[in-house]
């Protein structure tokens, strides 16, 4: 940190070249209305429940909810899907393989039920080791893969079954057919449980579309797709736009642009088109902490944080004048954009302001 009177700082950061480019974006329109899209997607929802309601044997739910979530639609089911997971939890799959197993323990672990890792000893030997029959099954080694990253600590079954999995999969990795060599790839890159969901829907969508399918499940995913993708883009021209006017006020030369980032971490965890209003939040929560910390650590003197971090624990209006004339403009930027927040909070959205504010805070 610098000391004495603030100075030029020594370094700047290299602009985005995504501001003025999604700033100025004009999303395509979408084949169909929006009206058209809405009712037919309705449509295609009613099918889809129907098809969960049906499908009486669980092995077929279990596979039937593994498409769902792959293909990104399964947050528009979510009261059916936990019928079936009550039922899957309830069931016990007797001489089941692999796969069958492992998809079980991974449905039930992510959405929060327990599932002990003892359901994997029936592929292992009396002296601890994996039997070797598994080896020659890619896709059950796949989900057993997938399935030991919803461990927790000090699982050493579930350990030692992600080591074997890894190690049998990279070896087998080069010789295997699509779509399944592509998933494994993916897979030993970055594992189904930690992906970016919304990249892997991409994926999944164009594999599922070359595998025998069910056609309603595809229509919807590729509706659901291109909605979401419609939305995303219009919300990034608004933020970007937001950036620009904001960074604009408050002209610091030494603060990164990092908005479309921001935005982009806040679409893995709130992809979905209902939370236009929570990505907006985060994204601009992200461009503030950011903003604090290149202050903090690039340019303010000693004098100058203590002074920054006595306005912000004041939260007030007044407290301006005890701040440097470079920093002014962003105090009541930083006051401005929370107010906005706040005005703009729909009723239907329970969320204490204060959170907010304690995250900037206590930085």
């Amino acid at each position: 940190m610098a000391s004495g009177v603030a100075t030029t700082p020594e370094f700047t950061y290299e602009p985005s070249p995504w501001i003025d480019f999604f700033a100025a974006y004009e999303p395509l329109p979408l084949q169909g209305s929006l009206e058209w899209i809405t009712n037919r997607a309705d449509e295609l929802k009613e099918d889809i429940r129907v098809l969960l309601s049906t499908r009486k044997n669980t092995t077929e739910r279990m596979f039937l909810l593994d498409t769902l979530q792959h293909l990104g639609i399964d947050c528009h089911f979510e009261e059916q899907i936990n019928v079936v997971l009550r039922q899957i939890l309830e069931s016990e799959i007797s001489n089941s393989n692999l796969h069958e197993v492992s998809l079980r323990f991974q449905l039930l672990r992510e959405k929060g039920h327990w599932v002990s890792p003892d359901v994997f000893n029936k592929f292992r030997s009396e002296d601890g080791s994996f039997i070797r029959d598994i080896i020659n099954d890619p896709k059950g080694l796949l989900s057993l893969y997938n399935a030991t990253h919803l461990l927790v600590h000090g699982e050493k079954t579930l350990e030692e079954a992600m080591d074997f999995s890894r190690h049998h999969l990279k070896l087998m990795s080069g010789s295997l057919k699509f779509p399944l060599d592509k998933q494994v790839q993916r897979a030993l890159c970055i594992p189904l449980p930690r992906t970016n969901k919304r990249v892997e829907m991409m994926h999944c969508i164009l594999e599922y579309e070359q595998e025998d399918h069910t056609l309603i499940l595809l229509e919807l995913a590729k509706l659901d797709f291109n909605l979401q993708q419609h939305v995303h883009l219009k919300e990034l021209k608004a933020i970007t736009r937001w950036w620009k006017d904001f960074s604009g006020c408050i002209r610091l030369s030494f603060i990164r642009d990092r908005v479309v980032e921001g935005f982009t971490w806040a679409s893995v965890l709130f992809y979905d088109t209902g939370f236009e209003f929570v990505r907006s939040i985060i994204t601009k929560m992200i461009v503030l902490i950011t903003t604090l910390d290149d202050i903090y650590d690039n340019h303010a003197t000693l004098e100058d944080c203590r002074k920054l971090h006595e306005a912000i624990q004041r939260w007030d209006h007044s407290a301006v004048s005890i701040l440097p004339k470079y920093l002014k403009k962003f105090y009541m930027e930083m006051l401005r954009t929370f107010q906005n927040i706040e005005v703009a909070m729909p009723i239907n959205i329970n969320y204490d302001m204060a959170h907010l504010k304690r995250a900037v805070i206590y930085i």
